[in-house]
């Protein structure tokens, strides 16, 4: 349930009660006596009387709050075993720290939502935190899915493959692997090693001979009946037992009938299973640190440097590494390593499975809440623990070790970033340096198949999360007209942005290139490092003509404060002799070996991979497009039957609508649909 309450409440009425969850200290956030206040006093006093307002009505049962700025904001999401307890807490009038008087002297409004237990307001809390994504929360940046390797269970013919996303298709998923890299060189040592097949399901049921993988012993061939269709599920079952831990009895299996074709002096047989095996022992042996007695845990190491995090995820599964991945969460400098770590690990398995064990750096927070939280969403109970000593400690010294060279990798980084981008302003003539630069680029082969493409760099580097591709839809523009595809793109792009986040003065007045230098622009707050959505520059692959192309566009939509650079290849389009365009002043160019100018062409080089890639990835989805994909009511399955009864998809646009109707699963209705379809203009 959610409410809202306006009722008044005493002063001191708060005597009992939890205090924040994620919020304990008293003591001010900077070790200097002198805090530098971003708030007026009294907006604090103002923000304790509407957190007293709600606090009168609420029950005390377990549930979730959230806490809302004046715009509607989500300002932070906690949990609370006692919801009474737990926001009366934050009225007290005792001292805060200055985090938490921020985010009181913002406070506006609250809802709350109260659930059976607090394990479930801890579940619902990891949800609303990456839905909502509130300025006062600890924040995963990089939620990219991790690939699983998959042997599929919904055809006659087990499949294994590498999967990303939700889990919806039938059959045994294995991972997380922490790069497609890792994914990519398991599988094909089990397809050596138990020669399953990779191949679709469509590719697999209209084939005809084998393929080139069972040439080269990689497949059985079950497409063709190269191999009977029980002994193909047996090398499946041995592949999910290899997957599932019992290596060792599937290697010993292995070896028992290599010696049986040796003894029966069935060479070559013994030398396929020989094969086998050592493709076995090739995914065993190469996963770098590997354990003896930890069959199945994730290990989180966290480094804390210059007021920033990092945490380092490794996983072993199967007594082996199977890689790791580096987060730099978003928090406040204030908060302690181990609330840090505690609300991470509650977010990272909002989307995945635990595995049975979670070894941490630090004392996590509620441990046994969180373990129970994550053992309700797995089949078997998952345990959180802090090793101490041993092989885990061992581990969990080796994540932290690599964390804190992450860390250190991404500071300096993050430093030469910085420089960079100065440089790139005082060259262009910004008031100050771009904290976002879009790069735009266009990619079609004459006219067909016409993508845009757009990235986006920053203060971190590339900023992938934030790409975007165009789609050319105007049926106005000439084939190859690339000043109309520019047109198209940065009008589309603006255009949603002044919909979405419409700017202030202050923000528009980031920095004209016209008309001498602008007046210059505040600096946003320091605890606020929010990625802004408007860029302070954009750079055009382009010329003069492609400049004064994007100029138009932004100005029919009534955006001209936004600087514009146009890029023009040198001559025999060779590197470092690129010219710059810039309204209001000369061509012209920058030094060679000037590090701007690299930087410059790197992200011009971005923009000219990510626009020729979406390009190809258009073109081949055309190139295998079926026409029954286009008619309505007709999905996978009903596609399926028809290919299967008719052969190829002439005939089933040569075919009677009496004959449409007999094909299995095809009814009156289907039929009809087909027909018209390919009869439209008869």
């Amino acid at each position: 349930m959610s409410r809202r309450t306006q009722t008044d409440v005493p002063p001191d009425a708060f005597d009992d009660g939890e205090g924040p969850e994620d919020f304990s200290d008293a003591a001010p956030l900077d070790e200097s006596p002198e805090i530098d206040f971003d708030f007026e006093p009294g907006a604090v006093t103002a923000g304790t009387e509407v957190i007293r307002r709600f606090w009168t009505t609420l029950p005390t049962s377990p549930g979730v709050y959230r806490m809302f700025d004046d715009k509607g904001d989500v300002l932070y999401v906690g949990k609370a075993k006692n919801l009474k307890a737990r926001v009366g807490s934050y009225a007290r009038g005792q001292a805060h720290s200055n985090r938490i008087a921020r985010m009181i002297s913002q406070t506006a409004a609250m809802e709350f939502v109260t659930t059976a237990t607090e394990t479930e307001a801890l579940l619902l809390e990891a949800n609303l935190i990456k839905q909502l994504k509130p300025r006062f929360n600890v924040l995963m940046r990089d939620d990219k899915s991790f690939p699983y390797i998959l042997v599929t269970a919904d055809s006659e013919a087990p499949q294994i493959i590498k999967h990303r996303g939700a889990r919806r298709r039938k059959g045994s998923y294995y991972g997380p692997f922490a790069s497609v890299w890792a994914v990519n060189r398991t599988v094909n040592a089990l397809q050596r090693a138990f020669l399953l097949r990779t191949c679709t399901d469509s590719y697999y049921e209209n084939r005809t001979r084998p393929c080139l993988l069972y040439q080269i012993k990689r497949c059985s061939g079950p497409c063709t009946g190269e191999i009977p269709l029980d002994e193909y599920r047996t090398l499946a079952d041995s592949a999910n037992a290899f997957l599932a831990g019992k290596s060792n009895a599937v290697k010993d299996r292995m070896r028992a009938e290599m010696q049986a074709a040796s003894d029966a002096l069935e060479f070559e047989r013994a030398a396929r299973y020989r094969d086998r095996i050592a493709a076995l022992s090739a995914i065993q042996g190469a996963q770098g640190v590997n354990t003896q007695g930890v069959e199945e845990a994730d290990v989180f190491a966290l480094d804390e440097q210059a007021g920033q995090f990092c945490i380092e995820v490794f996983f072993f599964r199967n007594f082996q590494n199977w890689g790791n991945r580096a987060y730099f969460p978003k928090a406040d400098r204030s908060m302690t390593p181990d609330e840090v770590l505690g609300s991470f690990i509650g977010q990272f398995y909002d989307d995945k499975p635990a595995p049975r064990i979670v070894l941490t750096s630090h004392a996590v927070e509620d441990a046994e809440l969180v373990a129970a939280a994550l053992s309700s969403r797995t089949e078997h109970r998952v345990e959180i623990h802090l090793p101490q000593r041993g092989e885990r400690r061992n581990l969990v010294d080796y994540a932290r070790r690599n964390a804190k060279e992450a860390l250190a990798r991404r500071l300096a980084d993050t430093a030469s970033q910085g420089k960079l981008l100065t440089a790139l302003g005082q060259a262009f003539g910004l008031a100050r340096s771009p904290r976002r630069i879009e790069v735009y680029d266009n990619s079609h082969i004459m006219g067909t198949n016409a993508v845009g493409g757009m990235i986006v760099a920053g203060p971190t580097g590339f900023m992938k999360a934030h790409y975007r591709t165009f789609n050319i839809k105007s049926e106005e523009l000439t084939p190859g007209d690339d000043y109309g595809m520019m047109r198209e793109v940065l009008q589309r792009r603006f255009k949603r942005l002044v919909k979405e986040a419409p700017r202030t003065a202050n923000e528009a007045a980031v920095a004209a290139l016209e008309g001498g230098p602008p007046e210059p622009v505040p600096e946003p707050q320091a605890d606020s490092d929010a990625f802004p959505a408007w860029p302070d520059l954009v750079l055009i692959d382009g010329g003069k003509g492609q400049l004064d192309a994007a100029r138009k566009a932004l100005e029919e939509i009534g955006v001209t404060d936004v600087p514009l650079v146009g890029i023009a290849k040198g001559r025999d389009r060779d590197a470092g002799r690129e010219t710059f365009f810039v309204p209001g002043r000369p061509p012209f160019k920058l030094p060679p070996r000037d590090p701007t100018l690299y930087f410059v062409q790197r992200l011009r080089d971005e923009a000219h991979r990510f626009a020729i890639g979406s390009h190809r990835a258009r073109r081949k989805r055309e190139m295998v497009r079926n026409p029954l994909d286009e008619i309505a009511g007709i999905g996978p399955t009903r596609k399926r039957a028809l290919l299967h009864h008719f052969g190829t998809v002439k005939a089933i646009q040569r075919a009677a609508l009496e004959d449409l109707a007999k094909a299995p699963g095809v009814n009156a209705a289907t039929a009809r649909a087909v027909y018209d379809f390919f009869h439209a203009g008869a």
